[in-house]
């Protein structure tokens, strides 16, 4: 092979390794990933069992952060479906968006006021567990690319061991320094405030449409007929006074404020 002003496989190696318990470490460990696939935004936070996320790292232009991180963090990260796959304790190491979306998620108000503002035309979520909680790497496509395939993702799952190795060294090097105090969360309990008066049943309906799933999907995840869930989603628009799903997500944002 001739020289090439392209860092190697190796020498991208090497230089995650070096990173190690320094403030380089994530956009070296990013510049290794990316021999595994092509992407260009990332975004890293820290989830915990029973607590909002965290914030690792991103590398996001300043004037978009508002609408990328700050509002994923506030309360947009209950109905990531990766995130909901990681609650559900039903993810793999390595996720396309595809295998882990609601069937009418790309319908939904999520994707439209939320997910596509961000411009993104796939993502991919990368697990990976530490001491403290499991990080995860949300990753965009590179400019000019649309979807990530199948390659990207069982590359990007060869490698995961090292990456896991390089996390585990550098998290465990650093877990002293400055992690953020997250609050504790009921994942069930921030529907029930935002849907006061609905019933059990009613609040879970609510979950399903929010992420994205449709009539049928809800009905075959409850386990009744699709009228029964109309009916639901007619009571449920009754009882909080709205008339659409996109006001049920506005509900859902404004909440954020309480």
């Amino acid at each position: 092979m001739g020289k090439s002003d392209k860092p190697t496989y190796a020498e991208d190696v090497a230089g995650a390794i070096r990173a190690v318990g320094t403030s380089s470490f994530m956009p070296e460990l990013l510049n290794l990933m990316r021999e595994a696939a092509s992407f260009k935004g990332a975004f890293v936070s820290l989830l915990t069992p029973g607590k909002a996320p965290e914030h690792v790292y991103d590398n996001v232009r300043s004037e978009r952060r508002s609408v990328v991180v700050d509002r994923w963090l506030d309360r947009a990260w209950l109905l990531d479906p990766f995130v909901v796959r990681f609650i559900g304790e039903r993810h793999e190491p390595v996720m396309v968006l595809r295998d882990v979306a609601p069937d009418r998620f790309a319908n939904s108000d999520y994707f439209r006021i939320y997910y596509k503002s961000l411009f993104l035309t796939d993502e991919i979520g990368v697990f990976v567990a530490i001491a403290n909680g499991t990080l995860f790497l949300s990753l965009g496509p590179s400019e000019g690319k649309t979807r990530f395939t199948r390659r990207d993702v069982e590359r990007l799952t060869d490698l995961h061991p090292i990456m896991s190795a390089l996390c585990e060294q550098h998290f465990h090097r650093n877990s002293s320094s400055g992690r953020l105090d997250a609050s504790e969360v009921d994942f069930d309990g921030v529907i029930d405030k935002v849907c006061k008066g609905l019933t059990q049943r009613e609040i879970e309906v609510v979950q399903f449409l929010l992420r994205g799933h449709s009539t049928r999907s809800i009905a075959l995840l409850l386990d009744v007929s699709p009228a029964t869930i109309k009916v639901h989603r007619k009571n449920i628009y009754r009882k909080l006074h709205i008339s659409s799903q996109s006001a049920l997500f506005s509900m859902f944002l404004l909440s954020a404020n309480d």
